[in-house]
């Protein structure tokens, strides 16, 4: 028997205009899933919404730099839309860290017919602190009869049709700028975490280094390395550092006149990777006299699309409570002094 459903695409969101940056970061900011201290929850709350208010107006800048607002809204809804038509089902969308949706989305999600609902994480690599975030935040904020209509994705970090989508893009940007083994060394850059979340049992680390191996086997006689990037505020996060890498480019290269850079943990184009990678790491490559690229992210590409199709078709799929982080636990007495500087 056929069971009706409905599909539901879930990512960060992304200010869609400057006015929405203070509350984009308070949003984030205030999240205990991606910044966990040991203050009261009313403490933290207060203080990081201090925080996202000023911290909105240094990156206003940077979010003109790339056209006053983040791309990945409409690249989400435009996914939706596209899924639509190849499906014979209902596609919605889910934007963490943009409120002023929220409402809407309840009540669209309210009024669905269907049976079972499919959550499709925009995110490859799964994390607490990403599609955990999301997952807690539906548990909390829909009715239970929602919330136990909803089966997960959970990740496809490897999986054939993600891998086979990155490969088409890359080889496609090497292609466009005639780049070969011979001239190029890839650097597959993912967004950072703290260590003390990996430490307390989080496997995004691991699903990175699974999806660079697979994606590097892809492309054997390039030289490649897997970074990460956008560490905030105090204390370890994963190594190697992406911008201290850059850095030290010259003991590295191996002669290599070109680094390109493969964002392997956003399948959206956003300020990570317009604005941080183009106008913080490749500068920094460039300064050294070496050339410096940024690959696109997967987007709207038309393989991707039939990816998310293939992955959602052919992935074991959990329930909402299974992809929460229950307990907030604390790196081990041996590593934590490491992990964290408190």
């Amino acid at each position: 028997m056929t069971v009706s459903r409905a599909l539901l695409l879930v990512n960060f969101g992304g200010p869609r205009c400057l006015e929405e940056i203070p509350e984009f970061l308070a949003a984030l900011l205030t999240d205990r899933d991606v910044i966990s201290t040991s203050m009261p929850p009313f403490l933290q709350t207060f203080l990081f919404r201090r925080i996202a208010r000023k911290r909105a107006k240094k990156i206003a800048h940077d979010y003109i730099s790339i056209g006053g607002r983040s791309p990945i809204y409409e690249d989400t809804e435009t996914m939706a839309r596209r899924l639509a038509q190849g499906l014979n089902e209902e596609v919605l969308t889910f934007h963490r860290y943009l409120p002023a949706t929220h409402e809407e989305f309840i009540e669209k999600i309210g009024n669905l017919q269907q049976k079972e609902i499919l959550v499709f994480p925009m995110f490859p690599q799964f994390s607490y602190a990403t599609t955990g975030s999301i997952a807690r935040w539906f548990e909390t904020h829909l009715c239970g009869k929602i919330v136990r209509r909803l089966r997960w994705v959970r990740s496809y970090c490897d999986h054939p049709e993600f891998v086979a989508s990155q490969k088409e893009k890359i080889q496609q940007f090497l292609d466009q700028h005639q780049l070969t083994h011979a001239n190029s060394y890839l650097i597959f850059s993912a967004h950072g975490l703290p260590k003390q979340f990996v430490c307390a049992g989080d496997p995004y680390e691991s699903e990175c280094e699974r999806s660079f191996e697979a994606i590097a086997a892809q492309f054997p006689k390039y030289k490649t390395k897997l970074v990460y990037q956008s560490k905030f505020g105090r204390g370890e996060w994963l190594r190697p550092y992406t911008e201290e890498v850059c850095q030290d480019v010259l003991t590295w290269h191996e002669g290599k006149e070109t680094i390109v850079f493969v964002p392997i943990a956003f399948t959206s184009d956003h300020i990570e990777t317009l604005f941080e990678i183009e106008s913080q790491y490749l500068p920094l490559i460039r300064e050294r006299g070496l050339n410096a690229y940024r690959c696109p992210a997967l987007n709207q590409q038309k393989s991707w699309i039939e990816a998310i199709l293939k992955i959602s078709a052919s992935s074991d799929r959990l329930h909402n409570a299974m992809l929460i982080r229950r307990e907030r636990e604390s790196c081990c007495v041996q590593c934590k002094a490491g992990c964290c500087q408190c």
